[in-house]
């Protein structure tokens, strides 16, 4: 046996010793491109519960419309992660507001109940929009690390901790250093193919928040911000870029559609590097899916109310875009349950705010619609909010206003009806959530024809003051812009305005500054600080039985 066990371990020995020296095969490289999944949304808002249903085409009857229920956290977290499921390669990101005029549930705590839901949800990365910086910016940075407010301590119902993803700012610069607010852009890895996501907000974010609170900051313009960042990004290898902008546009189409797109972002995006390939937009809370000069430009209306599921398919080598599309999808209730970590988080958070959100404040004779502006400028809850300025300032000895007027940005919603009519806290501060302080000051006549005409902007939005009792005028959609008030017709408590006159009127502080585009209020003179908001609106619906919404909306009458 061992005669002939000696060859065959010889010739296993052999066997051995040539296998050993063979290089084990290479792992097939991966084949195709590369897919990477991209959720996003904007201007949430704080809206960690459901905001008002979504208004849409009803399929069932052309030439209507129907009123889908959506948004919300809970439903929220559900759709992202449902989308995301089975994606290898994903990442969730956002275009700014997701903070700054929220509703109450939020703003009790300093909007940390919806950062603290939206880190829960998984987002990686956002812009910082405008209402970012609406208590300045050392509040935005505290409330980024974490910790309790400064003046207010603690009020949630564990300690704040800060948000579990990044915040960019790449044309938010501090001018004593020279170096931007925060990071400009981030880039992630998919598979060896890295992605560039560049945030910032619109330059005119100082016109947008009270001037203090961006004292000592720079807002650069955004597409020269962006031009300069793609070089630097191509530096490192990047070749597949999305910006994240707090800029956007106004479309005439559906959710998915884009026809005759109008407003800043066209611009911006005609100015972009042509390496940019994705513009993810916001700010002006409409839901749209374009092209733009060969970028796919994308917005998702607003207050989570829908996501834009972009579809990215990268090339290995190049490492650029070779195909980009989206779509939006609306967070239905009917479509995603309650998300059982977004239900825990809430939860804590209702239980410490209910006893005030709940606070009885009046009865209303029905519903006051969360619509924006007709056609010649008016708003019923413009008016309701305006009436309720006036009443707090009225008086002499707490301002001796004639009238008042206010922005239609500083009302963020209308009134539901529910509960038979019953009105609490919690309903007025989701009409009028920013804490302002009411100013009331002094113009001539003639300066307040020049804040009149200051509604129509050069990009060709209109933006109406709402004015209360006591003030009605006429415009003409005909005339050049800077003489669009129809002269002789504006009426201060039934009479001619006279432009040598001078009168006493109430505005809230933030456009008493300069805020939101209405630079003629900074020549108020005689300004004397009254009651906050809020406060002024809920003494005016407790002085009534019952809060009518107006009978007619004429104090703004349109010509042509």
């Amino acid at each position: 046996m061992r005669l002939l066990t000696r060859p065959l371990a010889l010739a296993a020995a052999l066997c051995l010793a040539a296998c050993s020296s063979i290089a084990p095969p290479h792992p097939t490289a991966p084949a195709g491109p590369v897919k990477v999944q991209v959720l996003a949304i904007n201007d949430f808002h704080g809206n960690l519960l459901p905001p008002a249903p979504f208004r849409m085409p009803d399929p069932a009857n052309p030439g209507q419309q129907v009123q889908v229920p959506v948004g919300g956290s809970e439903a929220l977290a559900t759709a992202v992660k449902q989308l995301r499921k089975d994606k290898a390669n994903h990442i969730f990101v956002a275009a700014g507001d997701l903070i700054g005029g929220t509703p109450l549930l939020s703003a009790l705590f300093f909007d940390e109940p919806t950062l603290e839901s939206l880190t829960t949800m998984g987002l990686h990365v956002s812009a910082v929009g405008n209402h970012e910086f609406d208590r300045g910016a050392d509040e935005l940075l505290r409330r980024i690390r974490g910790g309790c407010a400064p003046k207010e301590g603690c009020r949630g119902p564990q300690p704040y901790k800060g948000v579990g993803f990044k915040y960019l700012a790449a044309s938010t610069v501090d001018s004593r250093t020279g170096q931007t607010l925060l990071p400009a852009y981030h880039v992630q890895q998919f598979e060896g193919v890295p992605v560039g996501f560049i945030g910032l907000t619109l330059k005119g974010t100082p016109g947008l928040v009270m001037p203090e609170a961006v004292a000592g900051l720079r807002f650069d313009d955004e597409a020269e911000t962006i031009n300069r960042l793609v070089p630097e990004l191509q530096a490192q290898g990047v070749q597949a870029i999305v910006v994240l902008i707090h800029e956007g546009g106004y479309p005439s189409g559906g959710h998915n559609e884009c026809p005759g797109i109008s407003g800043p972002i066209v611009d911006i995006v005609k100015r972009m590097h042509p390496a940019v390939d994705v513009v993810v937009t916001g700010h002006t809370h409409r839901a749209y899916n374009c092209r733009l000069d060969g970028k796919l430009v994308t917005s998702g209306d607003k207050f989570g109310s829908m996501v834009t599921e972009i579809e990215l398919s990268l090339d290995r080598g190049s490492r650029d875009v070779l195909e980009a599309k989206a779509l939006n999808h609306l967070v239905r209730l009917d479509q995603y349950g309650k998300d059982p970590e977004q239900t825990q988080l809430l939860a804590a958070y209702q239980e410490k705010a209910r006893p005030l959100i709940e606070r009885a404040v009046g009865r209303l004779s029905k519903e006051v619609p969360h619509g924006k502006v007709d056609e010649a400028g008016n708003w019923p809850m413009g008016y309701i909010v305006a009436d309720a300025h006036l009443a707090a300032t009225r008086s002499p000895e707490h301002g001796g206003a004639l009238f008042a007027l206010t922005n239609t940005g500083g009302v963020r919603a209308g009134l539901s009806f529910k509960d038979g009519g019953r009105l609490n806290f919690g309903d007025l501060f989701t009409a009028q959530p920013f804490n302002n302080q009411l100013v009331t000051l002094t113009l001539s006549g003639a300066e307040l024809l020049e804040l009149l005409e200051q509604q129509w902007r050069e990009d060709g939005q209109y933006y109406p003051l709402q004015p209360s009792q006591g003030f009605s005028y006429r415009w003409d959609a005909q005339r050049p812009r800077g003489q669009r008030v129809v002269p002789g017709s504006v009426l201060v408590q039934g009479e001619p305005l006279n432009p040598a006159r001078d009168y006493r009127f109430t505005v809230n502080s933030f456009i008493a500054s300069g805020g939101d585009g209405y630079p003629a209020l900074k020549k108020g003179r005689d300004s004397r600080l009254g009651v906050q908001d809020i406060d002024a609106l809920e003494a005016y619906v407790r002085s009534l039985p019952m809060l009518q919404p107006p009978a007619t909306m004429d104090r703004i009458q349109r010509l042509n």
